[in-house]
Order: C-alpha cells, then sequence, then structure tokens
C-alpha cells in the first residue's frame, strides 16, 4: 500500500493567518534560525504600515515584523509577482522600518538593527545561486583592510563588525531551486517552493510545522478562504505568464520581421551594385532592367 503524506498549507498563508500566533513562532523561529544561522527566538510580532492587513490587502505579498530576543528587528515579506524594483522596495522597507523605532531625541546608537528576509517566486536580477545574503562593510582603497569597530565601540554598541550595525538582507529565489534538499536550508526552500516537508528533513521548525501546518488541520470555515487565496495565485501565475509569452512572442515577430527586412534590403543592395557594374560596361538600360528587375529611375540614379 501506498502511503501518501498528507499536503501542507503555503507557508505564505501560514504567515499571514497562523505563524502570528505565540503558539506557532517555533515554526517561524526554525526558519529564520536555519538561514540566518543564529539561534532566533521571537518575542514578539510588530505592526507597521507595511503588515497590517486590510480590505484591499493583496494576495501577492506577505509580510510580518518580527522582534526576536536580541533586540533586533527582522521584515520577513512572501512576494509572489514580479515587481522590477524590488531591490528599492527593499530599501524602502528597512528605511521605514529603521525610522520608525527610534523616538525623537535617541542618540543614533539606539537604531534597531534590521534584517530583511524575502521569500520570492519570480526571477530577480541576474545570479546562479538561489539563496543571497547581503550586507554592509567598510573597505580600505589603498590598503584593502576592512574598517573595524573599536574596543570602545563594541562595548558601547554591543556589536562585534560595522556589518552587524547596518541592516542585513536575505533573498531567497524559491523558483530557482532544484529540489535537492542538500542541507537543513535547503529542507526549508524546498517547503517553501513544494508546501510538502518529507519525512527525513530535520530541520528547525519543521517538526513542529509537519503537524500544524497541515492542510486537513486548517478550521472547516477557513478553508473556502484559503481555497479562494489558492486561486488567485494561479490566476496572478497565470496572468504572468501570459504577458511574459505575450512579450517573447512580439520581440519574435518583430526579430523575424526585422530580419526579412533586412534580407530585402541586402538583396536590393546586391541588384544597385550588379546595375552599377553593367551600366559602367556599357550594357543598355532596357537590358539591366530586364536583368534586376529595378526601374529605369533607379539604374538612371546610379
Amino acid at each position: 500500500m501506498v502511503i501518501t503524506r498528507q499536503k501542507h498549507i503555503r507557508f505564505d498563508w501560514a504567515v499571514k493567518k497562523m505563524l502570528r500566533s505565540k503558539a506557532n513562532f517555533g515554526i517561524l523561529e526554525g526558519f529564520l534560525s536555519e538561514l540566518i544561522k543564529e539561534d532566533i527566538k521571537i518575542i514578539d510580532i510588530l505592526e507597521s504600515e507595511g503588515n497590517k492587513e486590510s480590505a484591499n490587502d493583496k494576495t501577492n505579498r506577505v509580510d510580518m515584523l518580527v522582534k526576536d530576543s536580541k533586540d533586533q528587528l527582522i521584515i520577513v515579506e512572501i512576494q509572489n509577482t514580479r515587481e522590477l524594483d524590488y531591490f528599492y522596495k527593499i530599501l524602502y522597507n528597512t528605511s521605514k522600518v529603521v525610522t520608525e523605532h527610534i523616538r525623537v531625541g535617541e542618540p543614533y546608537k539606539y537604531v534597531k538593527k534590521v534584517i530583511t528576509v524575502s521569500v520570492i517566486y519570480f526571477d530577480l536580477g541576474q545570479g546562479q545561486d538561489y539563496v543571497y545574503y547581503g550586507g554592509t562593510y567598510f573597505k580600505g582603497i589603498h590598503r584593502n583592510d576592512t574598517l573595524e569597530l573599536s574596543e570602545t565601540q563594541k562595548e558601547l554598541f554591543k556589536r562585534q563588525t560595522v556589518t552587524a550595525i547596518y541592516p542585513e538582507h536575505y533573498i531567497i529565489k524559491v523558483n530557482d531551486f532544484d529540489d535537492i534538499a542538500k542541507d537543513s536550508l535547503d529542507e526549508w526552500v524546498y517547503f517553501l517552493k513544494n508546501s510538502d516537508i518529507k519525512d527525513e528533513f530535520k530541520a528547525k521548525g519543521l517538526a513542529e510545522a509537519r503537524e500544524k501546518l497541515k492542510e486537513i488541520n486548517l478550521p472547516e470555515e477557513e478553508l473556502p478562504a484559503y481555497r479562494h487565496f489558492l486561486d488567485q495565485l494561479r490566476d496572478e501565475a497565470s496572468a504572468a505568464d501570459t504577458i511574459r509569452f505575450e512579450s517573447e512572442y512580439g520581440k519574435r515577430k518583430a526579430r523575424e520581421e526585422g530580419l526579412a527586412e533586412g534580407r530585402e534590403e541586402g538583396v536590393k543592395e546586391g541588384l544597385l551594385q550588379v546595375a552599377v557594374a553593367l551600366k559602367q560596361n556599357g550594357v543598355a538600360v532596357d537590358l539591366i532592367i530586364k536583368s534586376t528587375g529595378l526601374s529605369k529611375k533607379e539604374i538612371e540614379n546610379l
């Protein structure tokens, strides 16, 4: 008898509806710990303008602002549809959280550490990997050394490096993952892509997710909304695929027409060159017309 694993709900729906509950913090803590390579302990889920739900809330984007035990603010955003300016969006969201969480008159040392985690289901930029990290450091242009904190600054800021002060960014390009889980982070990426947790997966948070995020465990009153959510995602994916196809088709047609036009221009140029040679050798215009198909006016103008 073949035993089929039960389906799990999509992670973006879980973030939107379930993982904001303290009872389920362990799932998100596991994911963030595997990604950031630190033991993340969530203290609270904060509300900002970026993660409040509204009647017009878009299903293609889900975000959450997390405060952890180290007083770090972690923006978790899941984006399904393509945005060419997404890099700017990360910058904007980071800047907004930084400015929202420092009081007027406070010293700069109280600027919060911000980490952004972007789980994206579209192609962004150019690169061969599927998990990217971005941080800030200062490199000497003459001596190639890295600018470090003084011992006094380390004591004051409770940070060991300059990079640890500035925002850090993680981007997971889910669709570029090859479905081969080589480590614990890959096990999470596999789940993000397939909404499936294999029995052998051992990454932090996945054991809890395996049980709590089973589709069968959704309250019956939530099932219609979840099904509608999935339908909307399919509609958005279909619309995006249609736009991509039409764009590629249009480019191909334009290229083919351009090549055809180029061939016609090339043939015409060749006939003109033949006509010039015949004319220089004293061949009668009528014969040149018959040989090349050019008009009398075209030949006379050569």
